[in-house]
């Protein structure tokens, strides 16, 4: 995988020290490309890339780091979400949190804050070549830059989240964003999906946010 070699040239380094391996549920969600997931993990156990915009998570928590399997434990955040994020194995975020995830063998994004899937690759390879090709919108990198250069590295387990909602308007800009607790932030947009996923277009909400 060239594309895989290049985007870990602007990588961290692994996650975890472990030998990468996918168990039971992980590797039941993964299906076919569980075993595509783990060749790129058995390449780099987890890392980020693009200037932290990226975040593929390693197969092993640590001390500052959650593995693919916490991550993915219903507990966690995702049982917030309602039979939306059924189905589907996160193995990475971009910059807002907003998940990469296998589901029925195919790549696709998840937008926390509606909790829509959308297509994005039949692969891991092709995930990886789609990443390089449209990275900026893809990953945040744009953001993730400024807010760097402004404000110091992104630590572990946060992510860039926004003020005002992006699904309720909330601009891509630095002024919206703040820096949140990567659970945290998906347990508090699982409570915005959640909400407005039976209502129809353009109906009038009313949220309640203090959940």
């Amino acid at each position: 995988m060239a594309s895989l070699d290049k985007l870990l040239s602007n990588a961290s380094s692994s996650l975890s020290e472990h030998e990468p391996e996918m168990l039971g549920q992980s590797r039941r969600l993964a299906g076919t490309l569980a075993d595509q997931l783990l060749g790129m993990l058995s390449q780099r156990n987890g890392f980020y890339a693009l200037e932290s915009a990226l975040h593929v998570f390693p197969t092993h928590s640590s001390q500052h780091e959650i593995g693919i399997c916490d991550w993915n434990e219903s507990t966690l955040w995702r049982s917030g979400y309602k039979g939306l994020a059924d189905g589907c194995l996160f193995f990475a975020e971009d910059v807002f949190g907003g998940q990469f995830c296998i589901k029925d063998s195919k790549v696709y994004t998840f937008d926390p804050e509606t909790g829509s899937l959308e297509y994005l690759a039949d692969d891991i390879e092709s995930w990886v070549q789609m990443l390089l090709s449209d990275y900026e919108v893809l990953t945040g990198y744009p953001l993730a830059h400024q807010w760097q250069k402004k404000n110091g590295q992104l630590p572990a387990g946060k992510r860039l989240l926004p003020k005002v909602p992006f699904v309720l308007g909330g601009e891509f800009v630095l002024d919206n964003l703040y820096l949140a607790d990567a659970v945290e932030g998906m347990r508090f947009r699982a409570d915005i999906a959640s909400q407005i996923k039976d209502l129809p277009d353009g109906a009038q909400i009313r949220f309640n946010l203090d959940s």
